[in-house]
């Protein structure tokens, strides 16, 4: 991944300044920097600990993706993780003037919100860019997925938000090495199920169904991500007159399915050609539809 630029955020708390609507300039809280050079601290604690936010949002040929959304969810994971939410508008401004500087065709932007340095300021907050690796083939060719189980049972979020399962904290570890198990199973990517066996989502995308002709996806609640990807898709197959739903799904739903995909911001909608080594049936040209319409510019 070549990176491309960045930019440092002086964070303004919502609270801070609520008058601050679309009219408000915040030019100069932003710092460009040389993505190349050494800008953290030592004591940052989003390196230290993880203790921080994020958000990965696609970008097309300049064009940054459902800004709205990952907002929304960047305001949410805040709140979460007890951290100063997000000014809105700073936000928005700042990812408009990152956006400017990137390449054509598609790159990955990148928000990130940390609790700040141990002992001195907080917090701090920063913008990336980078071209975004080629997912053609896979978009085309898909997944194969393993299930693995999360070993924590649906009901853990409401009974322990200190788990933090609903905010998209920057302690991925977990995720990764789910992605490292799966291969060990000779598959390509994993598919996260609690122990009291609820279907919920992958290390990094969103869970797509297709059953008896509907549209389904996991319901957030148990600790789920509420996936930008997966609202759009929703939004563009219900414009085509197809139905969707959010439901509780027993990892049984899985075999009920005549098609799957794992959806994302930047990898977009991949299909998955095999669970736990059984075939699933692909629908392509679908596929190829729907990552034509996520490629375009959507807000």
């Amino acid at each position: 991944m070549t990176w491309r630029h960045a930019l440092v955020i002086d964070p303004v708390a919502a609270d801070d300044r609520p008058a601050d609507g679309p009219g408000a300039d915040f030019t100069d809280t932003f710092t460009p920097i040389d993505p190349q050079a050494p800008a953290l601290s030592v004591g940052e604690l989003s390196t230290q600990r993880g203790d921080g936010i994020f958000e990965s949002i696609g970008v097309v040929d300049g064009h940054p993706q459902e800004v709205g959304a990952h907002l929304d969810r960047l305001i949410h994971s805040a709140r979460l993780c007890d951290l100063p939410v997000p000014h809105r508008e700073q936000w928005r401004q700042a990812v408009a003037a990152a956006a400017t500087e990137a390449p054509e065709g598609e790159s990955v932007m990148k928000l990130i919100l940390s609790r700040g340095v141990e002992h001195g300021p907080a917090p701090t907050a920063w913008i990336t860019i980078a071209s975004a690796p080629d997912f053609r083939t896979v978009r085309r060719e898909g997944v194969r997925v393993a299930t693995l189980d999360r070993g924590l049972d649906s009901g853990a979020p409401e009974r322990a938000p200190w788990l933090l399962l609903g905010a998209k904290t920057l302690s991925y570890a977990v995720n990764m090495a789910a992605i490292r198990e799966a291969k060990r199973r000779g598959a390509d990517d994993a598919l996260f199920v609690s122990s009291d066996g609820v279907l919920l989502e992958g290390p990094t995308s969103s869970l797509i169904l297709r059953i008896d002709g509907r549209y389904v996806t996991p319901a957030p609640g148990a600790g789920i991500l509420h996936g930008t990807t997966q609202m759009s898709v929703f939004e563009e197959l219900a414009r085509r007159g197809f139905e969707t739903a959010y439901a509780t799904l027993p990892a049984s739903a899985l075999s009920q399915a005549d098609a799957a995909w794992l959806v994302s911001s930047v990898r977009l909608a991949v299909p998955v050609t095999a669970i736990d080594g059984s075939p699933m049936p692909v629908d392509g040209e679908l596929t190829r539809s729907i990552n034509e319409y996520l490629l375009s510019p959507r807000d």
